[in-house]
């Protein structure tokens, strides 16, 4: 008695996309996959790759089978292709699992095979759609003006300073989203304004100075050292601003440290020589520091503020002897 050959088992391939890249824009292999299939399904008549698919002479039959009826469907060693929805089709793929940990059914071969990939940066795109939906609908944040939150923007720089000086990586990470939150933010704004711009615009404005500010990295130049580096980043700094004073673009509103240790570094930086006044006072005295301090390359903010928490914390420590004392 002769053996009936076997029936081969066919192939099932779930093609994914991400959602963050243009349709249509397919790997070579997912392209390949799609053309060669016996069948290529979609429970998703709005599926965004649809139009692009038809397009390109790929017939895609709308239907949402169920596990058992694609493993009949690859019956003979059939291949069906199927384009899960945006969400995954999460009941299929657990039939297929029940289907193929059950042992009574010779299963086909089943691959997951990406069709494309989300970039570096691919989540700013989530990012920016979410901030749309919330400037649209929520009652708060569709009323909000540049002027409104500009305090954000301040105390999240500031949280984000303290995040680095901790060491701490998880509040690092968030601190930097919330920092992230106030660009998008503003520049969803801007969209609504006089002279509208939008994101992209401030992507494309600050990807245009970086790229003009690296000669040596971009450009012919050369530089082999950080003072080559900030030698070119002053110099074409300079070009591009036209400014009339060493002190324009200085925002006085900073901190006074800070502010005291920008003018000392514009004035080391250029050929003028302007002494620190000599004046008595606090101010006076705390000037010539921050000039000091900016001298030897040491950021006097930074500096002072890690005193002040040596200083906190040996409050902290005197409290709690104070308290185990009274106890």
């Amino acid at each position: 008695m002769t053996e009936e050959p076997a029936v081969a088992p066919g192939r099932i391939v779930l093609l994914t996309a991400s959602h963050r890249v243009a349709p249509g824009l397919l790997s070579w292999p997912a392209w390949q996959t799609l053309r060669e299939a016996d069948q290529v399904l979609c429970g998703d008549p709005g599926h965004p790759q649809l139009p692009y698919l038809r397009e390109a002479g790929v017939t895609v039959a709308l239907a949402a089978p169920t596990a058992q009826e694609l493993v009949d469907a690859c019956a003979g060693g059939r291949t069906v292709v199927v384009l899960p929805s945006g969400e995954g089709d999460q009941t299929l793929t657990d039939g297929l699992s029940r289907l193929a940990g059950s042992g009574r059914v010779q299963m086909p071969d089943l691959e997951l095979l990406p069709g494309s990939y989300d970039l570096p940066g691919a989540r700013l795109l989530d990012l920016v759609q979410v901030m749309d939906r919330i400037r649209a609908e929520c009652p708060w944040s569709s009323t909000r003006t540049h002027e409104g939150l500009a305090k954000y923007a301040i105390e999240e720089s500031y949280e984000l300073v303290e995040a680095i000086e901790s060491g701490d990586r998880g509040e690092l990470r968030e601190e930097l989203g919330d920092v992230l939150l106030q660009v998008v933010f503003h520049a969803r704004i801007a969209e609504e304004e006089d002279e509208p711009f939008s994101i992209d615009d401030v992507a494309a404005t600050i990807v245009e100075k970086l790229i003009h500010r690296h000669p040596h990295v971009f450009g012919d130049e050369k530089a082999g050292t950080p003072e080559d580096v900030k030698e070119h980043w002053l110099r074409t700094k300079a070009a591009e601003k036209q400014r009339d004073s060493i002190t324009s673009g200085v925002p006085l509103a900073q901190p006074a440290l800070a502010l005291a240790a920008k003018l000392s570094s514009r004035v080391a930086a250029s050929p003028l020589e302007v002494p620190l006044p000599q004046t008595e006072g606090i101010g006076y005295e705390l000037l010539t520091l921050a000039s000091r301090s900016e001298a030897s390359g040491t950021d006097p903010e930074a500096a002072l503020r890690a005193a002040a928490r040596v200083y906190r914390d040996a409050i902290l420590a005197a409290e709690l002897e104070g308290r185990s004392s009274e106890g």
